[in-house]
């Protein structure tokens, strides 16, 4: 009988998945981090989830090979659980993609234990965010209700970069409390 139920044991460590991945996601859907921007238009057009209509969604950031697609999809013709979505690329590579998720249709702690139960438990957390990190990919869930992939070796190379001007999200928080 001892036997038996150390086979079943074994067997179930063998042959069920797990209960937790130990690699997080480089991306959502057909959208991955790494990709170029072209690649990646063509993933959006072909995506009606998104929203995406094609270049006029398209900016260039201030400063050197930084561009930025922006999407909403509930301007009627995409997903009813996104909202404005935000890809940006560094040198023609996807390093942040950024998916508001529409709190009228989903919950922060739907997502949340989604994810936990998917990856396991966050690196970091506190009562606005949880943050999971690997090697290469960090995610994180803000909130209200946002889900962010960060490619981790582009994004410290964009902080090492010369006269790197801050992100759309980054100058409008500093322009808010300019206000203040």
């Amino acid at each position: 009988m001892f036997r038996r139920k150390n086979l079943v044991f074994l067997f179930s460590l063998i042959f069920l998945p797990p209960l937790f991945s130990d690699d997080l996601p480089g991306g959502y859907k057909s959208i991955h981090l790494g990709m170029s921007l072209e690649e990646t238009k063509d993933a959006l057009v072909k995506d009606p989830d998104f929203g995406y209509h094609g270049d006029p969604d398209v900016s260039l950031l201030p400063g050197t090979n930084r561009e930025l697609i922006e999407t909403d999809a509930q301007s009627g013709h995409g997903s009813n659980f996104l909202g404005r979505c935000y890809f940006q690329f560094f040198q023609d590579e996807l390093y942040i993609i950024t998916i508001n998720i529409n709190q009228s249709r989903m919950d922060y702690y739907s997502v949340f234990t989604t994810l936990t139960e998917k990856y396991g438990e966050p690196s970091d957390f506190d009562p606005n965010s949880a943050t999971w990190r690997d090697d290469n990919v960090t995610m994180s869930l803000e909130r209200p209700l946002t889900l962010k992939y960060i490619a981790n070796e582009t994004y410290k190379n964009t902080q090492n970069y010369s006269n790197v001007p801050l992100s759309p999200t980054e100058m409008t928080r500093e322009m808010f409390l300019d206000e203040l």
